[in-house]
């Protein structure tokens, strides 16, 4: 589970994140939309330790991110818009890395082959250099290591960009079963459409602020484009 309480997180002047307070239960997709600037990665950032909270806090599986934050990242696995990995290694040696250094040393050449092809990337590209490999392909092996990680709480930031259709279909239907397996996953994206598709419950933010939340039932019924840019462009009025 992942729970974030009344999270605030300034940089002087400036509210990056505003009185924040959201809850991703196991089994559950919450995607979170919002223009460049909103909050979203800044609440990751938070969220996985990289930066403390200015007030409130962040808990995963009931650690508090912020006080214990070694113990509550073996919980949590996290996929960046623009996943760093060793591009002289090849995908299985990256995710054999990845996953050593995540505490792992148990896995076989099968469970990396098994994982790889899970994620929907092509066969004749688990033993070549990560160099030469396409934003798309990067994001398939940041997914692939995440998932050996085998944490409770899954954070993606922008985890579609990069991928064709083809592969964002592929993507959707993983998530639907890392939902199935328990996990807690929160999205940040732009992608609208797919967010619809797959979320349980979706989120717009707006300067730092949670300014409106539905879940699958009002998404199901809800022009959600059309509501997004009335927030977006209602709030940015308001601040003009």
């Amino acid at each position: 589970m992942l729970e974030i309480i009344d999270l605030s997180k300034h940089y002087g002047d400036v509210k990056a994140v505003q009185g924040l307070n959201l809850t991703i239960q196991p089994g559950e997709v919450f995607t979170m939309l919002g223009a460049n600037g909103a909050g979203k990665t800044t609440t990751l950032m938070v969220a996985l330790g990289f930066t403390e909270p200015t007030h409130g806090a962040v808990r995963i599986c009931g650690i508090d991110v912020a006080r214990d934050p070694l113990e509550a990242k073996k919980h949590v696995a996290y996929v960046s818009e623009n996943v760093m990995l060793y591009g002289n290694f090849t995908a299985r040696q990256n995710l054999d890395f990845f996953t050593r250094l995540g505490g792992h040393h148990g896995a076989t050449p099968d469970d990396y082959n098994r994982v790889l092809a899970r994620v929907g990337l092509q066969r004749d590209a688990f033993d070549r250099r990560v160099k030469g490999f396409s934003k798309g392909m990067r994001q398939k092996l940041g997914i692939a290591i995440a998932i050996m990680k085998d944490a409770e709480v899954i954070l993606l930031d922008e985890p579609t960009s990069g991928l064709d259709p083809k592969s964002g279909g592929e993507f959707l239907r993983l998530l639907a079963e890392l939902r199935a397996e328990g996990k807690a996953i929160w999205m940040t994206s732009h992608d609208i459409f797919r967010a619809k598709e797959i979320s349980d419950r979706v989120g717009i933010m707006v300067s730092g602020q949670l300014v409106k939340e539905l879940d699958r039932d009002e998404l199901a019924q809800a022009d959600l484009e059309r509501l997004y840019v009335e927030f977006v462009s209602g709030l940015e009025q308001q601040t003009v």
